[in-house]
C-alpha cells in the first residue's frame, strides 16, 4: 500500500479512468449509466475538473497503473446550489477492500479543505456496506433513501444520499 501515489489526474489518464468505471457501467448497478464510454466521450466528464477549485480528480497509482480515482463535481447547475459538490470514488476491480478508496477521499478532502464549499454529497446504490462504512468513517449522515428509482440488470435498485459539511 505504500507505493500507491495519490496525484491529480491527468489527461493522459483518461483511458484507464474509462476503463474502471465502464467496468461498473457493464457488471454492476453502482453507476446508472449503462453503456459503456468511449474515451472520447468521457472527455467531457473529464474537462469539468481542474487543479485548483471546487472540482478536482484525484487518481491512485500503483507502479504506474491506475487503481482508484476520486473526484467532486457539480451538484446541480443552479446558482444557489455552488457551494455543494457531490463526491464520488472507484476503484479498479480486484482492488476493493485494500484502503485505497479510504486514500483517495482523504487526500480530496484535503485537497479541497480551503475551497468555498459548504457540503458535500454522495449517493450509493443499496445493498453496498463497502460504501456505506467508507462515507461513515469520513463523517457522512444518512439524508435518505431513493426506493427504486433507477433500473439496471433487470431490477430496481434503492439509492442512498448522504451528506456532511466540508469541515467535519
Amino acid at each position: 500500500m505504500s507505493d500507491i501515489r495519490i496525484r491529480a489526474a491527468s489527461r493522459i489518464d483518461l483511458p484507464r479512468l474509462t476503463e474502471i468505471y465502464n467496468h461498473y457501467v457493464v457488471h454492476t448497478p453502482v453507476t446508472f449509466d449503462v453503456e459503456p464510454y468511449s474515451v472520447e466521450r468521457r472527455a467531457a466528464w473529464f474537462d469539468q475538473f481542474s487543479e485548483s477549485g471546487r472540482y478536482r480528480l484525484l487518481v491512485a497509482d500503483e507502479g504506474r497503473v491506475l487503481v482508484g480515482y476520486a473526484g467532486t463535481t457539480r451538484f446541480r447547475p443552479k446558482a444557489a446550489y455552488e457551494t455543494t459538490v457531490e463526491a464520488t470514488v472507484y476503484c479498479a476491480p480486484g482492488t476493493e477492500g485494500r484502503g485505497i478508496g479510504t486514500r483517495l477521499y482523504s487526500a480530496l478532502f484535503e485537497a479541497i479543505a480551503t475551497e468555498d464549499i459548504h457540503r458535500i454529497l454522495a449517493g450509493y446504490v443499496l445493498p453496498n456496506p463497502a460504501s456505506a462504512a467508507l462515507h461513515e468513517r469520513f463523517g457522512f449522515k444518512l439524508v435518505g433513501v431513493f426506493s427504486e428509482n433507477g433500473r439496471k440488470l433487470d431490477r430496481y435498485w434503492d439509492v442512498a444520499w448522504t451528506e456532511r459539511p466540508l469541515r467535519v
